[in-house]
């Protein structure tokens, strides 16, 4: 199972956005579903930070990453 984890990311702090981690992120969402494909996880992280007040309201320097952990991990516990 793959735990979805997106962040929001300020390409003023990290222009490069593969740099962005969940210490330097401005947001840190983990979607409560578990999903067993990749593709589905990635998908529906991204649909699930748009239907929030904080998706909706991103800033022009503001991008999405999402993060799949394989496993059960919680957000607390992802670097």
């Amino acid at each position: 199972m793959f735990t979805t984890l997106v962040l929001i990311c300020s390409l003023t702090i990290t222009p490069d956005l593969r740099e962005c981690n969940r210490t330097n992120a401005v947001h840190v969402v983990q979607v409560p579903e578990q999903y067993s494909m990749p593709a589905s996880c990635f998908v529906h992280g991204q649909a699930y930070v748009a239907g929030t007040s904080i998706g909706q309201q991103l800033a022009e320097d503001e991008s999405v990453k999402v993060l799949c952990i394989k496993g059960t991990a919680r957000a607390e516990n992802v670097g």
